[in-house]
């Protein structure tokens, strides 16, 4: 069963109320955030109750640094395709405005995980999760000024009728650090096997493929073209590929993400080759998998010697791609 998304944490029906939740942002579903999705099902199945995450939309730093950098690892729609293989049924993704980041971290647990217990309107509606336990990290923080921790989330929690579970760090054996930060220092450094091992998959990029010039189709190297909007920005190369198509179908090819130094882009794109496939992918979501780095990106002099250079990456990712 497909999980349930609920954008929001007022007017809900009892129906989409009571369950053991994982609380945080939970940007790219590391092995980390793993961790403490498992303690809310641990807690789940001991009290029959359903299993959810609540998360936020926008992230927090996009509300209070509207002006950053792109820094995302996933859409939301990736993080409930992530989150369905550990078992949860529904995604609370509660809007992160200016009513949030003003409310204090009682405010938080009262109002939005807790509710209050009289129904606002004869079809048993009220504001809240009434969430039943509520699983967090260890440098969980919430409320205005960061206030709130989780020793504080367990007193309100005694209060309000919820219990609270810490998920200490988790170490991983090899020394890696289990946190999104470390997953965006390996994308920065064109590390994908250092940040696959930290996330538990492959970095993914997806979107609406686009038009783009169509210089690639007079080469015989017809790309999808799809923009990066608010992701973190990968280090900028050439990258083994593995794309999956709406229909199901997933792709082997090699893609240029950046902007393109020989016909250069306004703004960074990641163009993919798929392999042995003739098709119309304009305006429909490409979801690519970047496996490994291959090289940088180049100028080169001449289409020539372009196309020479495409034809050693094809080999190159064909090869990675196959080991």
């Amino acid at each position: 069963m497909a999980i349930e998304v609920i954008r929001g944490w007022r007017d809900l029906s009892p129906g989409q109320k009571g369950a053991a939740v994982a609380i945080g942002a939970f940007d790219g579903v590391h092995r980390g955030h793993q961790a403490v999705i498992a303690a809310a099902r641990d807690a789940a199945r001991a009290l029959d109750a359903p299993l959810a995450v609540v998360s936020f939309d926008p992230h927090p730093r996009r509300w209070f640094q509207p002006d950053a950098a792109p820094f995302r690892l996933m859409t939301p729609d990736q993080m409930a395709r992530a989150l369905e293989p550990l078992g949860v049924e529904r995604l609370y993704l509660l809007p992160f405005d200016a009513d949030m980041a003003a409310m204090s971290d009682e405010d938080f647990a009262r109002k939005v995980l807790a509710g209050p217990q009289v129904a606002r309107s004869a079809v048993g509606q009220t504001d809240g999760l009434g969430v039943q336990h509520a699983a967090v990290g260890f440098d969980f923080t919430f409320g205005k000024g960061r206030s709130g921790s989780p020793e504080a989330l367990r007193r309100y929690g005694a209060d309000l009728g919820f219990t609270v579970s810490t998920v200490e760090r988790l170490d991983d054996p090899n020394g890696l650090k289990l946190s999104s930060s470390a997953v965006r220092e390996a994308l920065q450094a064109g590390d994908m096997a250092r940040a696959a091992a930290i996330l538990g998959r492959p970095f993914a990029i997806t979107g609406e493929v686009v038009h783009g010039d169509k210089r690639g189709r007079t080469i015989g190297v017809p790309t999808a073209n799809v923009p990066l909007t608010d992701y973190m920005r990968p280090a900028y190369g050439i990258y083994a590929t593995r794309s999956r198509l709406p229909d199901g179908r997933v792709i082997d090819g090699v893609a240029n993400l950046g902007i393109r130094p020989m016909f250069e882009t306004e703004q960074p794109m990641l163009e993919v080759w798929l392999f042995d496939f003739d098709g119309d992918l304009y305006g429909q979501t490409l979801e690519t998998d970047l496996v490994a780095r291959l090289r940088g990106e180049m100028k080169f002099d001449d289409l020539e010697t372009l196309k020479a250079r495409i034809d050693a990456d094809a080999v190159a990712a064909r090869a990675v791609l196959a080991g």
